[in-house]
């Protein structure tokens, strides 16, 4: 039998580290077929983002109208959009799915490195087009108070936010704008703890803080493997518990030492992967095929 497939619909980072390029490692991780539809191109590195190159709305619907035409899209995952326009294209693309399709929204708004992804028309395009169809919404703590009209727009949260509201006061305002359940994930609070609410109950989803990994794309890992555990036939709340476990795991083994910036995520260990395979005794063919 062929595996799921789920499908992400986010910007590409040319620097392999997050986005579009972190998703399908986070897919293969999950054991799920990885598809995509890329919403933008960026010029980036793990220092920072130079350009933002949006895909024309028109050609983001045909990527997802030509991939569900001919596969069976078991979830979604959305992350980087970028612009209103974009925002409006996927959800053009996602009312050629079975509605009863699982849709993970990652809010991105900043980079790593501080750099502004998201402006704030498409954020409110974000709120009012695309949240009251998602089955979860993955927000860290600035994105959650810029979703739930806190102080500040984005590029305010770029230069640092108001750190007052209560987490679960923003989960409930985030809920109330039509998900059907809400993650407020821990990185950027002091205790790294993943604050769950599907409207009626609080969970709390613990793990460990690794300050000698590396975080770049750990939230686009999270909200992909969050997906790709929904598409699996986990409920909700279990596929969030998957998640938190699977994206502190790529943090602890990220790269830290690739490039001069923030080092990406590892969700698939490639690091020892690389090691083993190069080690003396190693099944690796020291002599290749050639091409004929």
């Amino acid at each position: 039998m062929a595996p799921p497939a789920v499908l992400s619909i986010a910007g590409s980072d040319s620097g392999g580290g997050a986005g579009i390029q972190a998703d399908l490692k986070a897919f293969a991780r999950c054991g799920v077929h990885g598809m995509t539809a890329i919403a933008a191109l960026t010029a980036q590195n793990t220092v920072g983002v130079t350009g933002v190159h949006a895909v024309p709305p028109e050609f983001i619907v045909e990527q997802v109208k030509t991939i569900n035409e001919d596969i069976q899209i078991a979830a979604v995952k959305i992350g980087m959009l970028g612009t209103a326009a974009t925002v409006r294209a996927v959800r053009t693309a996602l009312e050629l799915l079975d509605p009863a399709t699982p849709v993970v929204i990652d809010p991105v708004m900043v980079s790593e490195s501080g750099s502004v992804l998201l402006d704030d028309e498409a954020r409110q395009a974000i709120v009012e087009e695309l949240l009251p169809l998602a089955t979860v919404i993955t927000p860290n703590l600035p994105e959650a108070r810029v979703l739930a009209g806190g102080e500040g727009d984005t590029a305010a949260w770029a230069r640092g936010g108001d750190p007052s509201r209560d987490v679960e006061d923003l989960a409930r305002a985030l809920h109330a704008l039509g998900p059907e359940a809400v993650v407020i994930t821990g990185g950027h609070r002091e205790e790294v703890v993943d604050v769950y609410f599907d409207g009626v109950h609080f969970h709390s989803l613990t793990g460990e803080r690794h300050p000698d990994g590396a975080a770049h794309g750990s939230g686009c890992t999270h909200s992909s493997a969050l997906a790709a555990h929904l598409a699996l036939g986990f409920p909700p709340l279990e596929a969030a518990r998957h998640a938190r476990a699977i994206a502190s795991e790529a943090v602890k083994h990220g790269l830290r030492d690739l490039g001069r910036g923030a080092g990406p995520v590892d969700a698939l260990n490639i690091a020892v992967r690389g090691l083993t395979a190069r080690q003396p005794g190693a099944t690796t063919p020291s002599n290749p095929p050639q091409r004929t």
